[in-house]
């Protein structure tokens, strides 16, 4: 019986966490929020009509934001290996290069103060992707958002995420 409350606490929990994802995503759609403010709304809504208390709220949230950061920095990479600047103009060249190289510095500090919010942990929620334990490299593959169990390798509890 125990086990069947905390397979429907997971549910639910992964239920609120799509739900937060979904609201933050519409509020930026919007277009007159920042990512931060459109989070804060979203939990700030949702627990409001009752759906999260504000520990879950701010729980789930770090986990939405940890994920958010993820996916920014993998864009990041895709930018920087897409563009070669052989093929550009001079002109163009030299101001393209300044804005990437500004843009990945920033995302490149941004990476480096979070870093330890990109940690995933046994028991925390996360969406679909390849978690690599960070003690053996043994993968899990993640094919919907679920919560994270220990490795089933050596059993150590800490991740790294990639898609």
């Amino acid at each position: 019986m125990n086990e069947q409350n905390d397979r429907k606490n997971e549910q639910e929990e992964i239920s609120l966490y799509e739900k937060l994802v979904s609201r933050t995503a519409d509020l930026l759609e919007e277009g007159k929020k920042t990512f931060d403010e459109a989070l804060k709304r979203a939990k700030e809504e949702l627990a409001a009509a009752g759906d999260f208390s504000r520990e879950q709220a701010d729980r789930l949230g770090e986990y939405v934001r940890r994920d958010l950061r993820e996916n920014a920095d993998k864009a990041r990479e895709a930018v920087k290996k897409a563009v070669e600047p052989l093929r550009l103009a001079a002109g163009v060249q030299s101001a393209f290069s300044r804005i990437l190289t500004s843009t990945a510095e920033t995302l490149t500090e941004l990476a480096q103060r979070s870093e330890k919010s990109l940690e995933y942990k046994t028991g925390e929620i996360t969406s679909p992707g390849t978690l690599t334990c960070k003690d053996c490299e043994a993968e899990m593959h993640m094919t919907k958002t679920t919560r994270i169990p220990p490795c089933p390798k050596c059993h150590k509890t800490v991740f790294r995420k990639s898609y």
